[in-house]
């Protein structure tokens, strides 16, 4: 019999069986085997809990492709990493190739959660004294957990292997081969719908099960498959033409297909209105718009939450993104492009593009100001006094998701405010930091409980949640799809509007053209789910990345300036020239141990 710690490489797909940690008590003499975990009720829901540890901890954005963490948000437009072991370097810069995507583990990853959750699904009606209501919750964890893992697989290569039962190496592993987007998303799709089904909207009764799967969740992960179905990535792209398997069978849609937009539209509406229904909303608790905002990620469980992932006391990222005199690493940085990207408080655009030098051109309705200092302080706080003027009046949302040079961010040991200093002589500059310093001017707010500091000897968490799928998602998924079924953006109007009135700005304008409103669109997800890892993924299903992520980074001159109004630190410098090829860089490249493992059938992605 098979133990639950034995490895065993399948053939292609590498699906070995790992440890199931602690809660899977060995006696003296035995292994715990799999037939014994599924005799007791306690040892069945540990071993689905352990199924959720491998949703990816995507908090950590410092990736050194040494476990399943996050490249995506560094390896997008909007943040550096300063840690030069992230895998997001090669991704910028091109050289990522079949020999090292190991280093960022998806594909296996991936498939050994979906060869426990088949397990799982597989043994879980054999838990003696288990109530068929217990069971019903299981088997749509389980369903939910088969489609999220699934799902991860498909964002990073598109055409996957599917897997819908347990492998044993007396089944034909050569076989298993990658299927078309269409029959992947159905597949997801079909893993949502059986999951919504048998699970329970939320548990606010039940605070204990916060994190575990809901068919709101469901709903939510539906609706993203769909979305990315009908995106211009997979939904008719003749620059996948020649991209078939080993059969002749389109990996990839050359037809373009409304529909697509239709069935993503429907589901991402379904997903508002059940979860409307059941007690969810958008989260605008505190008047407050920057707190507001931040708190919709630092507020535990609250109402905009569909799933998260607990961190308990994950604080990696936490260590990551604090400045280096208050013991932190200083290297989560957002880039110029990101900053310039948040609108001014009255909702316009402070920077309308970049000239070919990088020079920014400066929207003079906005009243964006590049050079000079402010000579008073914000009466809400949102910026003291004597700061750079390209950091006055912004929106919100700005204010709650990056911090600046000379703003207050935490406190010194001694209690007082501390003034992010990130010039070259400031106490967070590169003069006094080793191998880690912010390498922008710039460190992130968002996602980060300015409660939680890493003052030695001791480090404080107030945070322990990473939000996986939020409502305000699910408004903006509705307003594209709508947007680009109907040609039309009246239904899209109102979803936006919510968005930003949250955010505390103005309505968009109205008499917007279909093509207006997907460029709203656009924006405001960048700007709203600024580091959730979605703009990594938003600007390749859109076919975006190939003129978006193939340009020079910029930064403010970190290698200069000796105070706080020392003009020559905030000089836009290039921090680094990113590279992206078309179409090759749009999806992830399969090990090329994967492909010699079956080259006939196992197919690579174009231009790997």
């Amino acid at each position: 019999m098979k133990t639950i710690i034995k490895i065993m490489a399948i053939g292609t797909l590498c699906l070995p069986f790992v440890s199931c940690e602690k809660y899977l008590d060995k006696t003296p003499d035995e292994d715990m085997t799999l037939d014994k975990v599924f005799t007791n009720q306690e040892w069945t829901d540990q071993f689905l809990a352990h199924i959720y540890s491998w949703c990816p901890t995507e908090a950590n954005f410092a990736d050194d492709g040494g476990a399943w963490r996050s490249p995506f948000v560094g390896g997008s437009d909007e943040m550096e990493i300063a840690f030069g072991g992230a895998y997001s370097h090669q991704i910028n810069s091109g050289a990522w190739n079949t020999s090292d995507i190991n280093r960022s583990p998806i594909w296996n990853e991936t498939y050994m959660a979906v060869r426990k959750v088949n397990h799982f699904l597989e043994n879980l009606d054999k838990v003696p004294n288990a109530s068929q209501e217990l069971k019903t919750r299981w088997r749509g964890e389980g369903h939910f957990m088969r489609a999220y893992h699934h799902f991860l697989s498909f964002r990073a290569y598109g055409p996957i292997v599917l897997l819908d039962k347990s492998l044993e190496m007396t089944d034909d592993l050569l076989s298993y081969t990658r299927q078309p987007v269409d029959v992947c998303v159905d597949f997801i799709v079909n893993e949502c719908d059986i999951a919504v089904q048998h699970l329970p909207t939320g548990y606010f009764n039940n605070t204990n099960l916060f994190g575990r799967a809901t068919s709101v969740a469901a709903k939510a992960l539906k609706s993203r498959v769909l979305l990315y179905a009908a995106s211009p990535l997979y939904n008719g792209n003749t620059d996948y033409a020649g991209f078939v398997d080993a059969d002749g069978r389109p990996l990839i849609s050359q037809t373009s297909d409304l529909e697509k937009w239709r069935r993503a539209a429907e589901a991402a509406l379904d997903c508002i209105t059940e979860a409307e229904t059941s007690g969810y909303g958008l989260y605008d608790q505190n008047p407050d718009k920057v707190e507001n905002y931040r708190e919709i990620f630092t507020a535990n469980f609250n109402k905009e939450q569909l799933f998260v992932k607990p961190l308990n006391q994950y604080d990696h990222y936490l260590w990551c993104d604090d400045p280096i005199s208050l013991g932190g690493y200083s290297i989560i940085n957002p880039t110029q492009e990101m900053v310039d990207a948040y609108e001014m408080a009255d909702g316009t655009a402070p920077i309308l593009g970049y000239d070919s030098d990088g020079k920014p051109i400066i929207n003079s309705a906005s009243k964006y100001q590049e050079e000079g200092y402010v000579a008073t302080a914000d009466e809400q706080g949102r910026w003291p006094f004597g700061v750079r003027n390209m950091f006055v009046n912004r929106e919100p949302r700005f204010y709650a998701s990056i911090n600046f040079p000379g703003q207050y961010w935490k406190t010194n040991q001694d209690g007082t405010p501390h003034e992010l200093a990130f010039w070259y002589d400031g106490i967070d500059g590169r003069r006094f930091a080793g191998s880690d310093y912010c390498k922008t001017g710039y460190l992130m707010g968002k996602l980060v409980n300015e409660r939680s500091t890493r003052l030695y000897p001791s480090f404080f968490v107030n945070q322990s949640v990473w939000v996986y799928f939020r409502l305000a998602e699910q408004y903006l998924n509705y307003a594209e799809a709508i947007n680009e079924y109907e040609q039309s953006p009246a239904k899209a109007y109102p979803y936006v509007n919510a968005i930003r009135k949250r955010a505390g700005l103005p309505d968009l304008p109205e008499g917007l053209s279909h093509t207006e409103m997907r460029d709203r669109i656009k924006h405001e997800r960048r700007i709203e789910l600024a580091f959730e890892t979605h703009r990594f993924f938003d600007v390749r299903r859109w076919k975006d990345a190939e003129a978006s992520q193939n340009q020079p980074i910029h930064s403010l001159n970190i290698n200069e300036g000796t105070h706080k109004q020392d003009d020559a630190f905030y000089k836009r410098i290039v921090v680094e020239n990113r590279v992206f090829e078309s179409p090759k860089h749009y999806l992830f490249p399969l090990h090329r141990d994967e492909i010699n493992k079956n080259p006939e059938r196992l197919i690579q992605n174009p231009g790997w």
